[in-house]
């Protein structure tokens, strides 16, 4: 295992950050609360409130409107060296975390799915073992956070820059826990296994 970033914000989303419908949706990232301790399953993710309860994501299978029925994404995993680049390319209102993910870890660097395709896990300060999350796919772009990042719609000829612009997992990725545990800030996020790059 690799160490690569310290894990700096928790967060989860409470509803759907798009509303309305194609192609005319938009983005509202109010619905996503930072916690300080997430609870990570190969269901999702649950958040612990201010209030000792737990909160549930809405990509956790359990949500009452899920929007994970294929278990496929119930958690992602993001970095700020991402959101960096993001913000040269959006401008300052692009903050870490406004794109959804329920993991960010700092990083000196940008990842792509082939760095972190065996997967990573997720160590306490003193180097034990949280939680597993086995990484799926890139969380790949779409109009509606495109459209939010510049503050305006986009029309299809400007659209296709910004896409590919964030892609090949700058919006992050999706993953699932293998097992159960719990993630809290100041975690650290390690590579199973050696980049190939």
């Amino acid at each position: 295992m690799r160490t690569i970033g310290t894990v700096t914000r928790l967060q989860i989303q409470r509803g759907s950050l798009k509303s309305g419908e194609k192609p005319t949706r938009t983005y509202d990232p109010a619905p996503l609360l930072a916690v300080p301790v997430l609870h990570v399953s190969p269901d999702g993710a649950l958040g612990a409130s201010s209030a000792d309860m737990w909160v549930v994501d809405v990509h956790h299978r359990s949500h009452p409107v899920t929007k994970n029925e294929d278990g496929l994404h119930g958690i992602s995993l993001g970095f700020t060296a991402h959101y960096e680049a993001m913000r040269q390319h959006f401008g300052d209102r692009v903050a870490i975390g406004c794109a959804g993910e329920n993991i960010i870890a700092t990083s000196d660097r940008r990842f792509t799915y082939d760095d972190l395709a065996a997967g990573v896990a997720i160590l306490s300060p003193d180097g034990k073992e949280r939680v597993r999350l086995k990484i799926l796919q890139v969380a790949h772009p779409c109009r509606p956070f495109t459209g939010w990042a510049l503050g305006k719609q986009v029309e299809p000829e400007e659209l296709k820059k910004h896409l590919q612009f964030l892609d090949n997992g700058m919006r992050g990725f999706y993953c699932v826990g293998e097992g159960t545990g719990t993630v809290a800030l100041g975690d650290s996020v390690a590579i199973l296994q050696d980049m190939q790059s």
